[in-house]
């Protein structure tokens, strides 16, 4: 059962990949797309079917996995953001029969991608659940978080659609770099997987003995040389990389050092993408844009928001506060999660209100569409992996 589940995976992931090029013929339509009523040509038909057949593929892996963990396979990194990449599919699909945009699918499925892929990194081991997280409210919480963020990360999508259409590429300015450094984050998490990829490969170990926040003393070890170093730490593995910098044990070492790796190794990506292209990442993209109705995408964006909004409340405040009260006896306790979860609700609520109130619509809203997913891969990403909280567990 747990080698159909992997099985399953793959064959989704092996879908959504064939899914794109299939999108990318679909975005030529002689009449262009957007608010035009042009039924989709063969290849964006083609490319919502394979969607659509790699999302069951990915559901039968998560049901497999369900039924072997016996809980819902959302308790550790891999499964929590397999999951959400699943739910990113899943919202695009439906939100693609509403508009029938397959630009969408062409920028959504490879952050999807990226994102499964990203998932594939962590451990797959299925282990019991600790007591913290024996409770119903796991599937109800951490999923309905789950299916809220990949509501708003669709947003992020079409925003990132509108953005390559309306900024002007052929002058150096503050949107252009900005793009940019949206489109060094997408490839920089490529660099995690190349980084994680190659020295399992290589089956890279080194050992560090280090003291704790707690003042105790402990063991680690690392799958990537230390360039960080952990709190006091002290090399037990022979001939391995001597850390460049130590940091305190409030911080997660072994983790914020995979951290610097893939923004290193995203940074070489990129300079040798400029190197080759001559030109930036989201001039490359721009045609593919070409044809696209700014306010079409625009109301995909912002409608987005305006569902993954509540359903991403429901789940990673009310639910999560309920949760919290079981588990810890109070509802709010200010851990790193908890935190970031409130800064992610206080700023979509700022959008729908500076959208609604003060008319930021078009770049502006696309900005802020950005600016949300970057907060949601901040809280995925760096929470999880670097800052040590409650929720540890989770970057296991």
């Amino acid at each position: 059962m747990v080698t159909l589940s992997e099985n399953l995976l793959y064959i989704a992931f092996i879908l959504y990949l064939i899914a794109i090029p299939l999108f990318a013929g679909g975005i030529k339509q002689k009449k262009g797309l957007g608010g035009e009523k042009t039924a989709p040509n063969k290849w964006a038909k083609l490319g919502i079917i394979v969607s659509i057949l790699g999302f069951t593929s990915q559901l039968g892996f998560f049901i497999t996995r369900w039924i072997v963990a016996g809980h819902a396979p959302v308790s550790n990194l891999f499964e929590y953001t397999a999951f959400f990449g699943m739910c990113l599919v899943g919202a695009f699909v439906v939100i693609y029969y509403i508009y029938k945009t397959p630009v969408l699918g062409l920028f959504t499925m490879p952050i999807a991608l990226l994102i499964i892929a990203y998932a594939s990194m962590f451990p797959r081991d299925i282990s019991p659940l600790i007591p913290a997280l024996q409770s119903d409210w796991l599937h109800i919480h951490v999923t309905t978080v789950g299916i809220g963020q990949a509501i708003l990360a669709v947003s992020f999508g079409a925003a990132l659609i509108y953005l390559v259409k309306a900024v002007d590429q052929t002058k150096s300015s503050k949107s252009t770099r900005w793009l940019e450094a949206v489109m060094y984050g997408l490839v920089a998490t490529l660099g995690f997987i190349i980084v994680i990829t190659t020295f399992s490969m290589m089956d890279y170990k080194a050992n560090f003995n280090w003291i704790d926040k707690q003042g105790n003393e402990a063991t680690m070890e690392y799958h990537v040389p230390a360039l960080i170093g952990p709190n006091e730490g002290e090399l037990l593995t022979e001939g391995k990389f001597e850390p460049l910098v130590e940091v305190p044990g409030i911080i997660n070492a072994k983790k914020l050092n995979t951290v610097v790796w893939s923004l290193g190794v995203g940074l070489i990506l990129y300079g040798l993408f400029r190197l080759i292209a001559r030109k930036r990442l989201g001039a490359v993209l721009k045609p593919l844009a070409k044809n696209v109705n700014l306010d079409l995408v625009d109301e995909i964006s912002y409608r987005s928001v305006l569902i993954g909004f509540p359903v991403f409340t429901l789940g990673g405040l009310i639910f999560a506060m309920i949760w919290a009260q079981i588990a810890w006896t109070r509802f709010w306790g200010w851990d790193p999660k908890e935190v970031w979860a409130l800064i992610t609700f206080l700023f979509y609520a700022a959008f729908l209100h500076l959208r609604l109130s003060k008319g930021w619509h078009g770049e502006k809203s696309a900005w802020l569409a950005v600016i949300g997913f970057i907060i949601i891969m901040f809280n995925l990403v760096a929470v999880n992996l670097v800052i040590a909280g409650l929720h540890s567990y989770a970057g296991s």
